[in-house]
């Protein structure tokens, strides 16, 4: 999702002031009010992980243990001031996410919306974006990083000579669909075996660090007051000031436990309720019964389980609810290239992401929330667009304007510098956008979502429109800075949006102009064919003034602007496994052929190999299909969660976690599955 930008400043400005201690730089604690024979009431045995939890070893319902579940384990040395991108875990509540690092600290937090300002951002910048750090102060732990089966509930194990303790880490799911400025972090620590002493850090940098703020400390924990946001910290061990931040230390004997709940709201919003072992341990119980309760109602029964229903739930964690409006990643600014400029913010909803969400969504059973986006793309089809039908993307609320700007104080991930917020893509030109939306509209038509006559006239517009402006050169799927061009891509999309529209039109008997659709459709068939065609490469290319390959153009027989064995596209793929096909991984183009206006290289693209999967298997080179995606999984973190690319060495570059990764993974896994299994049919006779 590159885009138009202006050229950055060249280095980070001086931050403003930030009224900080001098331990902010994450300096030994001292004793005072710490340990467990300072503060006894702290260490509450059984709580929060004994009793209906279960979370003393026995699982609650899910029939798999803790045991099974990928985990990743790394040398602790205290806090990492830039850790990998891979090495966090995502926690939400249905309305903003949180990273919690493999260390056990919050370093990306956003409230009260995914693209709210931040609160904790020191992936971004350590020294000036602020933190949450609650783990042991011992250089000779190591740590565990897992999922509590099939929720969002995060667990980061401890270990080290002394003793074991685990950090507890989730946030209350926003059942009601409605916005709110409250939001609320939980992080449960207990010792499991031996002596575990615990620090805890809570250092919050508001409005990504430009906003200073205030520090009430007061019995049970404190209050940091910005001029716009509140945050309440409160523990059951005592705290201590650092400057106008908060520390403190508890030392926890096997089976003991406390607790830390960091809540955000208005600046005069009223004081969350004390929370106790007993609310603490209820609420836990909840939260793993709202996701493993969502988990099962699932369709899938096929041979990837654990990393679909992770997928599922990394979907749903970046969808705010509110609006059912899903957000194309969690964070902004994580570069695609460390050191370099592609760094974007993603904390909004492309509509081409959302629509190729529906068909995953769907896939699984997840009617209600295809059902929601479909809704919210129906009213962004009733506004006034400007001069264009629809805009690329908007913020969660259907807002468009994404003024982007550079945070000139934040020095960026290990140094990845301009750090971007907005996203000057707004504006581009990207005609492929009408296929998809149209495409999410026809796949809702399975569940019975079809639009009312008002609603309908809206997409007869849309595509009166589009039959008068489809033939017209445009930015493209990637978002490139190397001018307009006739991509191939956006062309089959809008061959789409005819397609579809065409066959609602017909299925629901409305009234239609279908004979300029027809034509508009026909013609752009015989143009792509014609003009998108490379005979020296004897493949479809990314547009129609060069040879270069395209991975965009994997969505063709999906879409059903090809057979999937048509020999023109059999021919395509495997000039894709010549030209863009590494070990197995798929790069989305070559910048070095097609120059996209940026500097710096960039890492295969996970969406593009996920569907080089799904294109596979529809052209039935199962075997390589298989072993592609099989070994794509292992690319994965070591909680399932996947950013954008994979760089050179197998690192994980770019926005983290991103949703059309995961969406991919599932729609290849459900292509997948159903080919391996009509195989399996056919050699049983």
């Amino acid at each position: 999702m590159d885009h138009v930008h202006s050229e950055p400043p060249r280095s980070p400005a001086p931050a403003p002031p930030v009224t900080a201690g001098p331990g902010a730089g994450g300096l030994p604690f001292s004793n005072a009010g710490g340990g467990a024979a300072g503060n006894p009431a702290a260490h509450r045995r059984g709580s929060p992980w004994g009793g209906r939890s279960g979370l003393n070893g026995r699982q609650r319902g899910a029939g798999r243990i803790v045991g099974t579940q990928k985990e990743a384990v790394r040398d602790w040395k205290y806090m990492d001031r830039y850790p990998p991108i891979a090495e966090h875990g995502l926690i939400g509540d249905l309305q903003t996410s949180a990273l919690v690092s493999s260390q056990g600290v919050v370093d990306w937090f956003a409230a009260p919306r995914f693209d709210s300002p931040s609160i904790f951002a020191a992936l971004l910048d350590h020294d000036r974006g602020g933190f949450f750090r609650l783990a042991p102060d011992d250089p000779d732990c190591s740590c565990r990083q897992l999922y509590y089966p099939d929720t969002a509930v995060l667990v980061t194990r401890f270990m080290s000579p002394d003793g074991v303790g685990e950090v507890l880490d989730w946030m209350p799911p926003e059942r009601t669909g409605v916005p709110t400025d409250r939001h609320t972090l939980v992080r449960a620590v207990r010792a499991v075996r031996g002596t575990v002493r615990f620090a805890m850090e809570c250092r919050p940098r508001f409005d990504y660090g430009r906003a200073s703020h205030e520090l009430d400390l007061r019995p049970g924990g404190a209050v940091f007051r910005s001029p716009r946001i509140a945050a309440h910290l409160q523990t059951d061990f005592p705290v201590t000031r650092d400057g106008q931040d908060a520390v403190g230390e508890v030392v926890l004997n096997v089976g003991e436990s406390a607790v830390a709940v960091f809540t955000v709201c208005g600046a005069d919003g009223p004081a969350p309720p004390e929370p106790t072992a007993e609310t603490v341990m209820e609420q836990l119980g909840e939260v793993i019964d709202f996701w493993q309760l969502w988990v099962r109602t699932s369709h899938y029964r096929g041979r990837w389980p654990d990393m679909v229903n992770r997928s599922a739930i990394t979907l749903k964690l970046l969808t705010y609810a509110p609006s059912g409006a899903p957000v194309a990643a969690a964070t902004m600014g994580l570069p695609e290239q460390v050191g370099g400029e592609r760094n974007w913010d993603y904390r909004y909803t492309w509509i081409r992401d959302g629509s190729l969400s529906v068909r995953a969504l769907l896939d699984l059973g997840f009617v209600d929330e295809a059902i929601a986006f479909t809704h919210w793309l129906g009213d962004r089809l009733r506004e006034d667009n400007g001069e264009e039908a629809l805009r690329i993307m908007y913020r969660v609320d259907g807002e468009p304007l994404l003024t982007e700007e550079f945070l000139t104080h934040f020095e960026g991930y290990r140094g990845s510098y301009p750090v971007r917020l907005g996203n000057a893509a707004a504006g581009q030109l990207q005609l492929d956008i009408y296929g998809e939306a149209l495409y999410a509209l026809s796949e809702g038509r399975e569940v019975g979502v079809q639009a009312g006559y008002r609603g309908w006239q809206v997409v007869a517009r849309t595509l009166d429109w589009l039959v008068d402006h489809w033939d017209r050169p445009d930015e493209g799927i990637w978002e490139t800075r190397g001018g307009r061009q006739d991509f191939t891509y956006s062309r089959v999309m809008c061959w789409a949006a005819f397609d579809r529209g065409l066959r609602l039109a017909s299925e629901l008997s409305r009234p239609a102009d279908t004979a300029r659709w027809t034509f508009a459709r026909d013609a752009i068939l015989e143009q792509v064919m014609e003009r998108g065609w490379d005979e020296s490469e004897q493949a479809f290319v990314q547009h129609y003034d060069g040879g270069v390959l395209d991975a965009s153009l994997l969505l063709m027989p999906r879409v059903g602007f090809l057979a999937p064995k048509d020999p023109g596209w059999l021919t395509t793929l495997d000039a894709m496994d010549r030209t863009l096909v590494s070990d197995s991984l798929v790069y989305r183009y070559d910048p070095a052929a097609s120059p996209d206006g940026l500097r710096g290289s960039e890492g295969t693209f996970s969406l593009c190999t996920f569907l080089y999967v799904d294109a596979l298997a529809r052209a039935g080179r199962l075997r390589t299909a298989r072993y592609t995606f099989e070994k794509m999984l292992t690319y994965a973190n070591h909680v399932g969660l996947f950013a954008e690319e994979i760089g050179p060495t197998g690192e994980q570059l770019g926005n983290f976690p991103q949703a059309f990764t995961h969406l991919s993974l599932i729609t290849a896994a459900r292509t997948l599955d159903d080919a391996l299994d009509r195989a399996r049919a056919r050699e049983r006779g």
